[in-house]
């Protein structure tokens, strides 16, 4: 009887241990669904580059973040502008650098691992595929995956500045969904084939236009990198 009695008391212990062991991994889940601040959209917006401008976009990225649990507020979507000149009554509108939407980190990813800590590390950091995932805390498609979706709608430089080319890099500042081009980023830093690395996961190669179509055709599938500006 004593021993049947130190039996039960044993595995009442484990099973106990095995419990908290899961709660334990449920909490940390939920800290870190809570700490995201990071994410690539699991989505374009199927309009290919005409996100509705810049709040357009972080409408996008708000919509996403909520469906995937946050509670964040805040969210940005990384893209620049360029100027605009005055027309039909309206002011000249002013560029603006992506790096100056999203705040100054840290960011989390889906699952709080820390994405980079400031705005410098973030532009200077080599970011992986396996750190760049999307809200739903998945890893988005890259080169050697069906379908590759590494491209990156940015319309910047390296340093997450807009590109003073003279030339359209925004998709006419993310409203055309046919017409013009865009810069490229490629978040899992490969490409344009296997045996080739680029150093940039936000400014890689201009797409062909702003077509679903061309972004799907070029590894693309329209869309963002979404930022807490905090």
């Amino acid at each position: 009887m004593k021993r049947s009695i130190t039996s039960s008391l044993i595995t009442l212990g484990l099973v106990a241990a095995v419990t908290g062991s899961i709660v334990a991994v449920q909490a940390q889940g939920t800290a870190a669904n809570a700490n995201m601040s990071f994410f690539i959209t699991s989505v374009g917006t199927g309009n290919g580059a005409n996100l509705g401008g810049l709040a357009g976009a972080d409408a996008h990225c708000t919509a996403l973040a909520k469906a995937a649990g946050s509670t964040k507020t805040n969210w940005r979507a990384y893209l620049s502008i360029t100027a605009t000149p005055a027309a039909n009554g309206q002011p000249a509108g002013a560029p603006v650098d992506a790096r100056s939407r999203i705040g100054s980190g840290p960011w989390y990813n889906a699952k709080g691992v820390l994405v980079a800590s400031t705005i410098d590390e973030l532009h200077s950091k080599a970011l992986t595929k396996d750190l760049l995932l999307t809200e739903k805390g998945v890893t988005n498609n890259g080169m050697g995956d069906t379908p590759n979706t590494h491209d990156i709608l940015t319309g910047s430089d390296t340093a997450g500045r807009y590109l003073a080319t003279g030339g359209d890099t925004t998709c006419k500042n993310w409203t055309s969904g046919a017409e013009g081009s865009a810069m490229l980023g490629h978040f899992d830093g490969r490409g344009p084939n296997a045996n080739r690395n680029f150093t940039s996961w936000n400014s890689s190669h201009m797409s062909r236009s702003c077509s679903q179509p061309d972004l799907v055709a070029t590894g693309g599938a329209g869309q963002l990198y979404c930022f807490v500006a905090n």
